[in-house]
């Protein structure tokens, strides 16, 4: 099969196209034959040596990627949720070695759920890790509430764009910190309140707020201290809660923590179901094949995309 690997950590143009054998599957897994891969800014870092690539040269060769949506050729003997010709999706083996950047992938059957009818794969491929990751935030960590007032930061991106539409689905006031060429996405996802990060100062204009998702590390997670009432919570995706953070926020009565997603079937079949409804859309602003990966990361690595990257392989 087809399948990316990265032998020498550096640029895009360093992710090499090479044929590997199909994966053999363990009893509790399925074999995926993939249809689409979302691309993250985990797997940019990845492929430059840093994040995950230490790790994953263990079980070389490396094979980055998580995100899938493809359809089900093969079963292990454990396996009960699933049947070959299945349409299924998922964040798979995250944060471990993935391999997703193949033609086949072995995931594990608690990792992934049906595909809804009504969505394509590339929008499917698009809901994983940022899906799982603004769900897991605001779910879990932060225990949302109606009327709660919640505040996204980089609010058109990939777990932004998601963490909106979440938001609003759990009855919370949202708002949303985007440039201003991106507001009326912003609002169109439900965003009550738009602030451009350029022109306005975030503590300035966020007040009393509840929950804060961090999205782009210590600097920014330390101003958005000041926009949360006591008790509140942030919590930050990109290691933002670093001591100095942490330190201020308990002075305050805050809590502050770093969270990492993880691999959920459980979650995605809540994601899956929101999907079929209409109530959570994944915006996909670029595609692109397979032979140009390199394209794709060098998009993410713009830090400008609206939405999610999608790698279409059939």
């Amino acid at each position: 099969m087809k399948a990316f690997v990265v032998n020498n950590p550096g640029s895009p143009e360093t992710l090499e196209l090479t044929q590997l054998d199909q994966p053999l599957i363990k009893a509790d897994e399925v074999l995926v034959k993939v249809k689409a891969i979302s691309i993250n800014p985990v797997d940019t870092k990845t492929r430059e040596g840093k994040a995950f690539y230490t790790t994953l040269q263990e079980t070389a060769p490396v094979v980055i990627g998580w995100d899938i949506s493809g359809e089900v050729v093969e079963t292990g003997a454990q396996v009960t949720a699933f049947k070959p010709g299945d349409e299924v999706f998922g964040m798979v083996n995250f944060p471990g070695h993935g391999k997703a950047y193949a033609e086949y992938v072995a995931a594990p059957e608690a990792h992934l759920t049906h595909k809804p009818e009504n969505i394509s794969h590339h929008e499917a491929a698009a809901a994983t890790l940022a899906a799982l990751t603004a769900w897991q935030v605001l779910v879990h960590e932060a225990s949302i509430k109606p009327g709660q007032r919640v505040l996204i930061h980089a609010a058109a991106g990939g777990v932004g764009h998601f963490a909106v539409q979440i938001a609003k689905h759990f009855k919370a006031y949202v708002i949303g910190t985007a440039s201003r060429e991106n507001h009326d996405f912003i609002r169109s996802l439900g965003a009550d309140v738009q602030i451009d990060y350029k022109e306005q100062k975030v503590e300035d204009e966020a007040k009393d707020v509840d929950i804060v998702l961090d999205s782009l590390g210590e600097e920014n997670a330390l101003r958005s201290l000041n926009c949360l009432k006591e008790g509140g919570k942030l919590v930050s995706i990109l290691g933002g809660a670093k001591e100095a953070v942490q330190q201020v926020a308990q002075k305050r009565n805050i809590e502050a923590k770093n969270y990492l997603v993880h691999s959920s079937g459980e979650d995605m079949a809540k994601i899956a179901g929101l999907m079929r409804q209409g109530i959570i859309k994944a915006h996909v602003s670029h595609t692109f094949k397979f032979e140009d990966m390199a394209k794709a990361h060098a998009q993410v690595e713009t830090h400008k995309t609206r939405g999610k990257v999608v790698v279409q392989i059939t």
